[in-house]
């Protein structure tokens, strides 16, 4: 059996914190047209505007949350929420590339509702993946680089038994969990720090289990893990 699990040194930092999961089981996440989704992408990017309305891009409601939470944790120099990089890269008028289908799908989602997504290959988990605080020294290799560059003591983090999955919540991943054009099993991850945008979630979370399940087939499941309900089952 493999979970995930909300340990109790991250919901100290954030008790509010809710974490949106669809667990995606037997999905085709080859590319068989490409820019298959480049129409929605541009679609997105422009419902995204709506979240960056204020012109100090640092003021607008969802940039301040997040940068607030980063605040409180130690970071890389330069280290931003996922949904800050794909909304600052809209505000220059610079387009959102398509990769793979799950990600151009999640990538388009993550704008419309503002929310941070992303995304793993489950079956490359060892034992549980853990929300928590680093210790330091956990093994992480990104994409792009060959050596380790492990999180600081005391950075937010996703682990497993084999290190870190991802730094400063989803800022960057491990090259060894990371979804591939192969991916049959998806772990998909939704962030909030607090309670106040529990209805965008529920409805965000819905509408990427729709399109999931409608392009790349397989069973997709939903969960909601909190202070009161930690734990989920990702596979038996």
């Amino acid at each position: 059996m493999k979970k995930f699990i909300m340990e109790q040194d991250y919901l100290e930092l954030f008790p509010e914190s809710k974490i949106g999961i669809l667990i995606c089981e037997g999905i085709d996440n080859h590319i068989k047209e490409e820019d298959k989704y480049e129409s929605f992408l541009r679609e997105c990017e422009k419902l995204a505007q709506k979240h960056i309305q204020n012109p100090e891009f640092t003021q607008n409601p969802i940039i301040r949350t997040w940068r607030d939470a980063f605040y409180k944790f130690k970071t890389k120099k330069g280290a931003r929420c996922s949904i800050e990089a794909l909304l600052k890269r809209v505000s220059k008028g610079n387009q959102i590339g398509t990769i793979i289908p799950l990600v151009d799908i999640y990538n388009g989602i993550s704008l419309k509702y503002g929310v941070p997504i992303g995304g793993e290959d489950f079956d490359k988990f060892e034992g549980d993946m853990r929300l928590t605080i680093a210790e330091g020294g956990e093994d992480f290799v990104t994409y792009g680089s060959d050596k380790s560059e492990p999180p600081y003591p005391g950075e937010v983090v996703y682990k497993d038994n084999a290190g870190a999955i991802c730094r400063c919540f989803n800022w960057r991943e491990s090259v060894r969990t990371m979804l591939q054009e192969d991916t049959t099993n998806a772990f998909m991850i939704m962030e909030a720090v607090g309670d106040e945008l529990d209805d965008v979630m529920d409805a965000a979370l819905d509408e990427l289990k729709a399109m999931i399940e409608t392009e790349l087939g397989g069973k997709v499941t939903k969960h909601i893990a909190s202070a009161a309900n930690p734990e989920v089952v990702i596979c038996e």
